[in-house]
């Protein structure tokens, strides 16, 4: 009489090891994450490929490779980043990732490397923009490309005016000078 429920129980606990040995395939992407742009290459033996980003806010690259090895190299000062200049690096032999911050001057350089050990290396990036919030040092609350989440107020009038005040005070202080200028 236990067999059959033996037999079940067993078929149940494979059926569930196959879809969780699929789950792990597929990779964890943080809530608020939004994927960009999937790009695939190859990349020989030494050599780079070098792709621009041209995206603003917090950008997550995550690369990995599909033959071969591939390392990231990322830069906000040159195009054609390498092993020599770089800003941002990730060189492991399995998944890279780099999260370039909101800050970066765009566009961003990307350099990916072909390690030498392989003839030719194959991957795939997942470009992904980051729009989690991270907690701020004074207890507000900030989104991860730098803007405030919460906006207490909108353009106020009393703004308004106390800035065309500093205008008017600009334009003053300039007539006095050139008027000094001349007389003296």
């Amino acid at each position: 009489m236990a067999a059959p429920w033996t037999g079940a129980l067993l078929l149940l606990l494979a059926s569930q090891a196959v879809s969780s040995a699929q789950a792990s395939d597929e990779e964890e992407v943080p809530e608020g994450w939004v994927l960009l742009h999937v790009v695939q290459g190859q990349v020989g033996a030494g050599n780079y490929s070098y792709l621009r980003l041209n995206h603003e806010g917090k950008i997550v690259l995550r690369m990995r490779s599909l033959r071969g090895d591939a390392d990231l190299y990322v830069s906000d000062s040159t195009l054609h980043p390498s092993f020599d200049e770089y800003e941002l690096q990730s060189a492991t032999c399995g998944a890279d990732a780099v999260s370039i911050p909101a800050h970066f001057r765009r566009p961003v350089g990307i350099g990916v490397y072909g390690h030498p050990s392989h003839l030719e290396s194959a991957f795939e990036m997942k470009v992904y923009y980051d729009a989690t919030l991270e907690p701020h040092p004074f207890g507000e609350t900030a989104y991860s490309d730098g803007t405030d989440g919460s906006r207490k107020h909108a353009y106020a009038p009393e703004d308004a005016s106390q800035e065309e005040e500093s205008v008017l005070w600009t334009i003053l202080i300039s007539i006095l000078k050139l008027v000094l200028e001349i007389l003296f």
